[in-house]
């Protein structure tokens, strides 16, 4: 990397705090920490990494390597949180779908994770495991924000999202970054891209993020869009009150053990009926034909 690379690449890293600090200010002032808290931390946390790694770039190798990915793991996971938070802002005023998909994003996590332990265990003897599995990690969470971000484009018609809220331009921000991060690594990994642009655009895309999120938060607070057609949604979201309504009520062992007594106390009251007769004998017809064969 040349000199004016070098200085490019740190003035570009150097203004990711700054431009961090001013969203969290600016969240704080006008108390939006309140609705997305986990963003506000997520700010707070990139600062303090920030403030612990620089002092030991070029200086002093083993403790920035242990600390960068120290920091990575946080960020990966708060920003998993961040997402979840997202969805918990859209989905607001449907309980039904929020309920649904606070246990899918918990189990989705724990699935991250574990892939990521696996890749770790499984990876070859050259390679660093720890980093190895932090970079899966976070290659999940990006895929899960670069996911957010087209769901919030495609279904915020049926979900009376508008694009001027806090919520979308914070999605709107991470998937930039995502899916630029995620195209870099796959133009990274068929050579045709060099790891110093492959940094430069990296540092460059999350400065174009963290300039969204400063302008989403100068921006006045967006209501829904009432006016929108969410019938289907409603209709959604009805569903999964009557599936829960259901479950609350009735649970599912009680009531196979009610259709199996049901099924054991007909088979007990009908009698027996032998292989081979499609249409049994009545029984009055039955006692009738015994009768005549006695007198006779």
């Amino acid at each position: 990397m040349s000199l004016y690379s070098n200085s490019t690449f740190m003035v570009l890293w150097c203004a990711q705090p700054v431009l961090q600090s001013v969203v969290a200010a600016i969240i704080w002032r006008r108390k939006l920490y309140k609705y997305f808290p986990v963003f506000f931390y997520y700010l707070l946390a990139q600062i303090a990494i920030f403030g612990l790694t620089f002092p030991f770039y070029h200086r002093n190798d083993t403790w920035y390597f242990w600390l960068y990915w120290m920091g990575e793991v946080v960020n990966a996971i708060l920003s998993f949180k961040v997402i979840h938070e997202i969805f918990l802002d859209i989905f607001r005023p449907y309980h039904a779908l929020k309920d649904l998909g606070t246990p899918v994003f918990k189990w989705a996590g724990l699935v991250m994770l574990l892939v990521s332990v696996v890749v770790a265990a499984s990876n070859s003897y050259n390679q660093d495991p720890i980093s190895h599995a932090v970079t899966t990690l976070e290659r999940s969470v990006r895929l899960a924000q670069v996911g957010l971000i087209l769901f919030l484009i495609l279904f915020s018609g049926f979900l009376g999202v508008s694009r001027k809220q806090v919520s979308f331009g914070i999605a709107l921000g991470f998937g930039v970054f995502a899916a630029t991060e995620l195209m870099l690594l796959a133009m990274h990994s068929g050579g045709l891209i060099r790891r110093g642009s492959y940094d430069f655009i990296d540092m460059l895309s999350y400065n174009i993020s963290a300039l969204i999120w400063l302008g989403y938060s100068f921006s006045p607070v967006a209501a829904r869009d009432a006016a929108v057609n969410r019938l289907q949604t409603q209709r959604w979201e009805r569903g999964l009150a009557d599936l829960q309504t259901g479950t609350e009520k009735d649970s599912l062992i009680p009531m196979f053990e009610g259709m199996v007594e049901r099924a054991f106390s007909r088979s007990s009251e009908s009698p027996e009926k032998p292989f081979g007769f499609a249409n049994p004998v009545a029984p009055e017809r039955a006692n009738s034909i015994a009768a005549g064969s006695k007198n006779g």
